[in-house]
């Protein structure tokens, strides 16, 4: 099996912040990685404690999305360098990857 190095990344937001439409727009228009997938949490928190979260009674719409994307380790530097200025520290986590071609 062939494969190349890769970075993936991870950015944590919320619904409520709606931000995820503008930030996949950027992925894919301006930066175009070459991979994205939007994970929709049913409970988390970050450093301030407040919890979001779902449930049978009440369906929030400030849950947890976790948007996750790669790219050779040359175009990942470019982006990780133009997005975290966008997002408060700790908010994007990356790290090396192999994927298969």
């Amino acid at each position: 099996m062939n494969t190349t190095d890769v970075i993936m990344a991870r950015v944590y937001m919320t619904e409520g912040e709606h931000r995820l439409a503008e930030f996949l727009q950027l992925l894919h228009d301006e930066l175009k990685v070459k991979g994205v997938t939007v994970f929709r949490g049913i409970t988390g928190f970050g450093k301030s404690g407040k919890m979001h979260s779902s449930n049978l009674l009440d369906v929030s719409m400030d849950l947890p999305l976790a948007v996750e994307f790669f790219d050779v380790p040359e175009r990942m530097t470019e982006v990780l360098d133009r997005i975290k200025q966008d997002f408060e520290p700790g908010h994007i986590v990356n790290w090396s990857a192999r994927v298969n071609v």
